[in-house]
């Protein structure tokens, strides 16, 4: 099947739809050259809005970290974007979002992945993509995956959610800043 029809099926998915507070609406991006990947948890309420990935305040942070432009990583002939829930999943208890539905991974994902041959390096954004992608290989947390990236490397580059909860994580953890960063930005910018 070729990636225009998935993208087509992704983008007509109704699976959880009944589970969604503002219906369905699927976020990727995708195109067969990305050499870049990036596997993030689920849209906010601004993205569902705007229909563009990372479109937000921690969208600004995530390119920070990554040194790019917002022209190069909304560019889907470098930049392909995979969240682990494609649409918003609503507001959680706790301030933040909900955990990304958890039909999405399961039915798109591999389907996605096949028209990804180019694909250098993947970014697993925050701790659903750790523990998808990461599966056995993942550490006991987030923060000991995210300090031990190398270990994972050159197929995975796990990172924290770049939420406003990142600031004060990022605090608690000065090493991130220091050393993971540095090294962020030089594998991102082979592929730039």
């Amino acid at each position: 099947m070729s990636l225009k029809r998935v993208l087509r099926d992704v983008r007509a998915c109704r699976i959880c739809e009944g589970e969604l507070p503002l219906g369905p609406r699927p976020v990727v991006q995708v195109a067969s050259t990305a050499r870049l990947l990036i596997v993030s948890q689920a849209p906010g309420s601004k993205v569902h809005r705007s229909g563009i990935p990372w479109d937000d305040a921690s969208g600004d942070r995530l390119r920070d970290w990554l040194g790019l432009d917002r022209s190069t990583f909304f560019n889907d002939a470098k930049v392909a974007i995979l969240p682990m829930g494609f649409c918003y999943p609503g507001a959680g208890k706790n301030g933040g979002d909900n955990p990304p539905r958890p039909e999405c991974a399961p039915t798109w994902h591999e389907r996605l992945l096949k028209h990804l041959p180019n694909r250098e390096l993947t970014l697993l954004v925050g701790q659903y993509a750790h523990r998808y992608y990461l599966d056995a290989a993942r550490k006991i947390s987030m923060t000991e995956a995210v300090r031990t990236f190398s270990q994972y490397l050159p197929e995975f580059f796990p990172l924290p959610h770049p939420s406003w909860r990142s600031v004060i994580w990022m605090q608690k953890n000065p090493w991130f800043e220091e050393e993971v960063i540095p090294e962020l930005r030089k594998a991102v910018r082979k592929l730039s």
